[in-house]
């Protein structure tokens, strides 16, 4: 076992560098969404986008193009030169590490292929990974076109999908560096697996929620817990901003938020019995790390979803409370792995 580790302990570097820059790319997301940054570059050059405006010249020109677009007519036509960079800083950067992102992945995988160091089974992953890669590029795109036409802001929808791939290639790309640092395989109890896969479900459909909630500016509302408003548990709004009703809890902005705090109870009962169920059989060593760490990022989350909420969205909860959730995702990764194979 440790000769194929030390065998593969390239390869796993380089998956878990590509684990840590997906992270780094989530954090500058959030940023980049909480600041309301992401319609300040409104056209995409692969190569020369790379490269930010370099004297006063070319800044004009990129504020120009923005003027163009609704965002600055509807609602920052206020906006000087100075807060246009302000914001074009943090999209711009978001663009960058996202580029970078593919090169890490790129190059060292046909560095690896040329040298014979991936098994058949990771080649098809990283293709797997590859493909997921691009395929986010295009949505963080598809996204950003969604805000330019009529009104400034992007579709919930696709901001759900631009985040919940970039959250799921991370995952993916956590398992595949697992299968390397743990090559053996062990009796595995089904029942357990399955139920923890139950759980993984569930706090992904919580992941897409909460995008939903980033996506309408739901956080700013109902600022109030463990009730909605002063004396009630559930507010009126939840039922009647669209129509049919079940538009509420897609794109109605208390409906969406309504599920959003009730899925974080389920969550939260979902690991509890992960953790009840778990203790109750003979643990590995990382199977008992693997929940434990599962135990306390769920609370530690939750209370982060509770502060965001009663606070009404600062920056740096907000980001905080996105961070928990991607850390809340690896320890369910990592949990189902040790539980898995």
């Amino acid at each position: 076992m440790d000769h194929q580790i030390k065998e593969n302990k390239a390869v796993i570097y380089w998956l878990l560098t590509g684990c840590i820059l997906i992270f780094i790319m989530v954090v500058v997301g959030g940023i980049t969404r909480l600041t309301h940054s992401g319609l300040s570059i409104s056209n995409y050059k692969l190569i020369s986008g790379t490269i930010p405006p370099m004297n006063e010249v070319e800044w004009n020109e990129a504020f120009e193009l923005y003027k163009q677009y609704p965002e600055y007519q509807k609602l920052h036509n206020h906006f000087g030169l100075e807060e246009f960079k302000d914001i074009y800083f943090w999209e711009w950067i978001h663009r960058v590490i996202g580029r970078f992102i593919g090169l890490v992945f790129i190059i060292p995988f046909i560095y690896f292929l040329i040298k014979k160091r991936l098994s058949k089974s990771t080649i098809k992953k990283s293709v797997i990974l590859l493909i997921l890669g691009g395929f986010q590029g295009f949505l963080g795109w598809y996204m950003v076109k969604s805000g330019l036409v009529d009104e400034p802001n992007v579709s919930h929808f696709r901001l759900a999908a631009h985040l919940t791939t970039a959250f799921l290639t991370f995952a993916y790309t956590f398992w595949v560096a697992l299968d390397l640092m743990f090559p053996d395989k062990k009796v595995i109890d089904k029942k357990l697996r399955n139920f923890i896969r139950i759980g993984l479900a569930v706090l992904i459909l919580q992941i897409i929620y909460g995008a939903f909630v980033a996506g309408l500016d739901a956080g700013w509302i109902h600022n109030h817990w463990p009730l909605m408003n002063e004396g009630k548990w559930i507010h009126e709004t939840v039922f009647i901003e669209q129509s049919p009703t079940y538009l509420n809890f897609l794109e109605g902005k208390s409906g969406v938020q309504f599920v959003h705090r009730t899925l974080a109870y389920v969550v939260v009962i979902f690991i509890l019995a992960i953790w009840y169920k778990a203790k109750r059989t003979q643990l590995t060593i990382w199977q008992t790390k693997g929940i434990n760490l599962l135990l306390i990022m769920v609370g530690v989350q939750f209370l982060l979803g509770v502060l965001t909420l009663i606070f009404a969205v600062p920056v740096w909860l907000g980001v905080s409370h996105q961070v928990g959730a991607f850390i809340l995702l690896s320890a369910m990764t990592f949990t189902l792995h040790r539980f898995t194979k």
